[in-house]
C-alpha cells in the first residue's frame, strides 16, 4: 500500500528539520564563526536541503529501488 504523508506530518517534518538545522549551525556551523563552522556549516546547508526537498516531494533518497 502506497502511504503518502498529509500535510499536517509535512509540516511538523519541516518544522523539526528548521529547528536541528538551527541547533547544529549553533553548535558546529555558520554561528561559530570560525573556519571550521564555515565546512561544518557548508555541509549541514547541502544535507539539511535534501531532506526538506525530500519532504516536499515525498522522495526517499535512502531507497535505491
Amino acid at each position: 500500500m502506497d502511504r503518502r504523508p498529509g500535510c499536517l506530518e509535512g509540516l511538523l517534518r519541516l518544522f523539526l528539520i528548521r529547528a536541528a538545522y538551527d541547533w547544529l549551525q549553533e553548535r558546529v556551523g555558520f554561528g561559530r564563526g570560525s573556519c571550521a563552522g564555515m565546512g561544518c556549516g557548508l555541509i549541514l546547508l547541502f544535507i539539511m536541503i535534501v531532506l526538506v526537498c525530500g519532504t516536499c516531494t515525498g522522495t526517499d533518497w535512502l531507497r535505491l529501488f
